[in-house]
């Protein structure tokens, strides 16, 4: 799993500083940590000739998709940081402790110019090891309020990139010259969809219009049971695809006007394109891409019962923008979430009108002033 002793025997660089252009990527559990993160390293490395790595646990979907990407991938054992009582948080120590060393031992061989997180309780080790050898570092929140990752590596990073505007004040006075507000970057993929390909993709009939039910990378067995109560009643007006998650049970594949699978990757884009609503939780990176693609959406965020509450958070933005509309966990019913996709589908000035304001939220910008920002300080240390 983790292959530090060989890693250090194929780098006659050890300890020595050697080619300073390489850049260090950090960041996982869920794909929204992810993604955000190579968006920024593939302009990175169309801007500076670098080598990238990424340190992210030796278990999860960030290995594949950053081998996918074409970066190389590092694994750190990760502990969760939780904020409740648990014996895990004893083991985890352990765990956690582990990450600082095998990151520590990653920088000191390589010797990056800089190291960029992307948030998720993996990227604290590799930042504390950067703090400790003395290499600059950036931290990205996506999110309208910063997780306990995030405010932890915003005490040990050079700089701290928020998404929001707002997020300023949820840090402390003491670190507040090192934020910036960079908006959220999004793959550039998702700006080159094909509504045309997004349905063929599907089987979509052209005429059909096509909801998009996402609930994140994991997929969300909530929304899922919602869909599965109605969705006999959706295909007759539409045509329904479906991101299930791994996990969750696809009983309705049968359905004519359906369309599943456990996790959609290269294909997204097109059929973001495609889409005329989607159907998701809040999770900020998905909510950033509606806006980039300017695609209305209904929202069912994750409650504070099972989460910190930042969801509820990101998806008060976009429905006061007027980009979405949003339903409370707890308050979700098939019949109102029935009636509701209903009234948007047969409600097409709405639907403009959501779009328009999607597309006012986004920063395209982003990525680029991102990576100005890495350039920078990078700049500023050599």
């Amino acid at each position: 799993m983790y292959h530090w002793h060989n890693f250090c025997k194929k780098n006659e660089n050890y300890a020595s500083g050697g080619n300073m252009k390489r850049v260090f990527f950090t960041g996982g559990g869920t794909a929204g940590h992810v993604f955000p993160g190579l968006a920024v390293a593939r302009l990175l490395k169309k801007k500076w000739p670098c080598s990238l790595y990424w340190i992210g646990k030796g278990y999860g979907m960030e290995r594949s998709l950053v081998h996918s990407a074409g970066i190389r991938f590092l694994a750190i054992p990760a502990g969760k940081l939780r904020r409740y009582f648990s014996v895990w948080n004893v083991v985890d120590i352990f765990a956690f402790l582990g990450g600082i060393f095998y990151s520590f031992v990653y920088l000191l061989v390589k010797r990056p110019a800089l190291v960029f997180s992307k948030g998720g309780f993996v990227s604290v080790p590799p930042l504390i090891a950067a703090k400790i050898l003395r290499i600059p570092s950036i931290t990205h929140e996506s999110d309208f309020d910063p997780g306990l990752a995030t405010k932890i590596n915003a005490r040990f990073a050079d700089r701290v990139l928020t998404s929001f505007d707002q997020s300023l004040r949820f840090f402390p006075g003491s670190i507040k010259h090192k934020i910036v507000c960079s908006g959220n970057p999004v793959r550039s993929e998702i700006l080159k969809g094909d509504a045309r390909l997004g349905k063929s993709i599907t089987g979509c009939p052209p005429e059909k219009k096509l909801i998009l039910v996402i609930g994140g990378s994991q997929g969300s067995r909530h929304i899922n049971r919602y869909i599965s109560l109605i969705i006999e009643e959706l295909v007759k007006k539409c045509f329904v695809v479906h991101q299930t998650g791994e996990k969750n049970n696809r009983q309705h594949r049968h359905l004519k006007h359906y369309y599943t699978s456990p996790f959609f990757k290269d294909e997204l884009p097109h059929i973001l394109a495609a889409a005329d609503l989607v159907i998701s939780r809040a999770g900020a990176n998905t909510l950033w891409e509606l806006a980039a693609t300017g695609t209305p959406s209904i929202l069912i965020p994750l409650g504070t019962k099972s989460s910190r509450g930042d969801q509820l958070r990101n998806a008060n933005i976009f429905k006061n923008a007027g980009a979405s509309l949003v339903i409370a966990e707890e308050s979700v019913t098939a019949g109102n979430l029935l009636e509701t996709i209903f009234y948007l589908l047969d409600n097409k000035s709405a639907l403009i009108k959501m779009s328009k304001s999607a597309h006012d939220i986004g920063r395209p910008q982003a990525s680029e002033n991102i990576v100005k920002i890495i350039l920078e300080t990078v700049g500023k240390k050599k």
